[in-house]
């Protein structure tokens, strides 16, 4: 029995960050470009920087830098501290959610 879930984060109904947003940042995080992320995730330039821009416009901050001479892409703090409470947000759900996972094994198991 596995209960399921997907989180993500909305400001005004609109999308801001959520578990692909947090893949694309890693990435990012990685390869220190934009380009290598989308080669990487198997995505065009095109569809990482669209999702990024879309989720500095809709949360009204800077996600990630790019150094003057475009040779190299970092993390802003800001996209940082997001990915890391993120994660932390995860791991809580899935201790919660495996909590409540063996309690409704053994509810609907039992005789």
């Amino acid at each position: 029995m596995t209960i399921k879930y997907k989180i993500w984060i909305e400001k005004d109904g609109e999308l801001v960050f959520c578990k692909g947003r947090e893949d694309i940042l890693m990435a990012v995080n990685e390869t220190h470009s934009i380009n290598a992320a989308a080669k990487k995730m198997g995505m065009t330039y095109r569809g990482v920087w669209g999702r990024i821009k879309v989720s500095e416009e809709r949360g009204k901050m800077k996600l990630v830098h790019i150094s003057e001479n475009r040779r190299l892409t970092q993390l802003t703090p800001k996209a940082q501290a997001i990915i890391d409470r993120y994660k932390k947000l995860e791991n809580d759900m899935e201790q919660l959610l495996s909590n409540a996972d063996r309690d409704f094994e053994q509810l609907i198991s039992s005789h």
